[in-house]
């Protein structure tokens, strides 16, 4: 028996998220499906991140056990020939029997991309919110400031979570002008249901006007998820960098 780590890249347009769910495409069904089908086995993932129902990413990671001979360096050749189109791993490599992708210190990359123009482009709506109201990034930048650091995020996690704890540290928040595009990145131990979208919405609110920067500081203290902006949608979040510390 060996452990067997990978990298995923998708495109989560089609999937019902990350996490299986009974009678609905998703990530960790289809490899669950492709790995059985070519290791002649039952086998189940692990995945670090669950991200949502039309969330993308290019490095999740998963681990999962196998008595398959085949090195596992050479798995995601052929697991990439029995995938979607929407699906390709990235790398594959035996680890240690004991490595858990949720157990291990680790930051998380997201970034969450706004196209900001008088008009949508085709090409961007499947991976980009659109919004044709101008956004002050100064204002965004300094509502942003407020986020850095270790915080009670209960103002910015959906009120379906089932965390004990809404107490997450955010290592860096940046916003930045990309042409026409605005661009959240956000670095952080770990992010609680709905996060990161919940901080993109209220963002977005701050450069509308709608919030002013210093107001953020008082959403977060007052730990009431009706105080912070709407959940922004999924398809503008992707899942960058997955570094293990």
């Amino acid at each position: 028996m060996k452990r067997v780590k990978l990298v995923v890249a998708y495109d989560g347009t089609a999937y019902h998220g990350w996490q299986l769910q009974p009678g609905a495409p998703t990530i960790e069904g289809e490899l669950n499906r492709a790995l059985s089908e070519l290791l002649g086995e039952k086998i189940t993932v692990i995945g670090a991140s669950r991200t949502d129902s039309g969330v993308h990413a290019l490095c999740n990671v998963a681990v999962f056990d196998t008595d398959s001979p085949i090195p596992g360096e050479k798995i995601s050749y052929a697991l990439n020939q029995r995938l979607p189109e929407d699906i390709r791993v990235q790398s594959s490599e035996e680890t240690a029997a004991d490595f858990h992708p949720r157990h291990c210190n680790s930051r998380k990359t997201y970034e969450y991309r706004i196209l900001n123009a008088p008009f949508p482009l085709p090409t961007k709506r499947l991976y980009a919110y659109f919004t044709y109201v101008p956004l002050d990034v100064e204002k965004m930048k300094q509502g942003a400031s407020y986020l850095v650091g270790e915080h009670d995020f209960k103002s910015f996690c959906s009120t379906a979570s089932a965390a004990e704890s809404t107490v997450r540290t955010i290592y860096q928040l940046s916003v930045e002008k990309e042409e026409k595009e605005i661009v959240i990145s956000v670095c952080g131990s770990g992010f609680l249901y709905n996060m990161v979208r919940i901080i993109a919405g209220t963002l977005i609110e701050t450069g509308r006007g709608s919030i002013c920067p210093e107001q953020v500081k008082k959403i977060l203290e007052g730990r009431e998820r009706q105080l912070a902006g709407p959940t922004a949608p999924a398809c503008g979040l992707t899942l960058v960098r997955y570094e293990f510390l």
